[in-house]
């Protein structure tokens, strides 16, 4: 798994949901603050996006607008054509990379840039209006695949920003895709700067660097965000989840997934389901 997907299969929740709506008057829309990210795509016409986060966002039809955070908002048009949609994300288990996104993400549609994006825009605003079987199935497949692809564009356009420059940096991302890769391997930081050609000395400097944690210390925190998840989305029991975390002992497990979450494996699931 590289470090993108493995972002979104953990914090993704629920079933995402999308529209398609069309206005012929002057009309504003809020949309007040969501426990998840929002998204919104012109189609036609003219529309602005506005918020207390910043200046109001003029968009162009194609324009793309990410709220990674579900800030409140608002958006107000004439004439308008939109593709919306929103994602329920998991705050709890959040990424840093997550964290790194600003409140808005704004994806002109500049002729040539992310022509991946552009077709599943055109497949998913099709299959949001048609009444075809598989539809539900297609347009939620479609949906995740869009947010990967807003993820992956704002990633390109800031090459040097936070996250985006850690999975620039060959050696860091490198690191990285081999603890996503293989969690329950038993890395040690002179393991994976051999595996990236690197020296201990310089990989642990910059993975902290770039990452905002040693890489030891990731691993751990990656480790236990799966093991959430493998609690929260299914009843193997927990000697199974233990073992593909990288935990020989239940014991041990448990021990590091209530120094990190505050209580025990059995507690979480629990909570979980309630």
């Amino acid at each position: 798994m590289d470090v993108l997907s493995d972002v979104v299969a953990v914090l993704r929740t629920g079933r995402p949901s999308s529209n398609r709506t069309s206005v012929d008057v002057r009309w504003q829309v809020p949309f007040e603050a969501y426990d998840g990210a929002g998204f919104h795509i012109l189609l036609r016409g003219n529309c602005s996006l506005l918020g207390d986060f910043a200046e109001p966002i003029r968009l162009g039809v194609g324009d793309v607008v990410l709220l990674p955070h579900g800030a409140a908002h608002a958006l107000a048009g004439d004439g308008t054509e939109l593709l919306c949609g929103k994602y329920r994300l998991d705050r709890s288990r959040a990424h840093p990379l997550l964290g790194d996104l600003p409140e808005i993400i704004h994806l002109p549609a500049t002729v040539g840039r992310h022509p991946e994006l552009r077709s599943a825009i055109d497949l998913l605003g099709a299959e949001v209006e048609a009444d075809r079987s598989g539809r539900d199935a297609v347009v939620s497949g479609l949906l995740d695949l869009l947010l990967v692809y807003m993820l992956r564009a704002w990633l390109d356009d800031n090459p040097g920003v936070g996250w985006s420059a850690a999975l620039a940096d060959p050696a860091v991302a490198g690191a990285l895709h081999a603890i996503h890769d293989d969690p329950a391997r038993p890395w040690t930081v002179p393991e994976l700067a051999a595996l990236v050609g690197q020296s201990r000395a310089t990989l642990a400097r910059r993975f902290a660097a770039l990452v905002g944690q040693p890489p030891m210390a990731y691993l751990t925190w990656w480790r236990m965000t799966r093991a959430a998840r493998l609690l929260r989305d299914s009843d193997a029991p927990l000697s199974a989840i233990a073992r593909q975390v990288g935990y020989e002992s239940p014991f041990a497990f448990s021990h590091a997934f209530k120094r990190l979450f505050g209580q025990s494996p059995n507690q979480y699931r629990l909570s979980e389901v309630l």
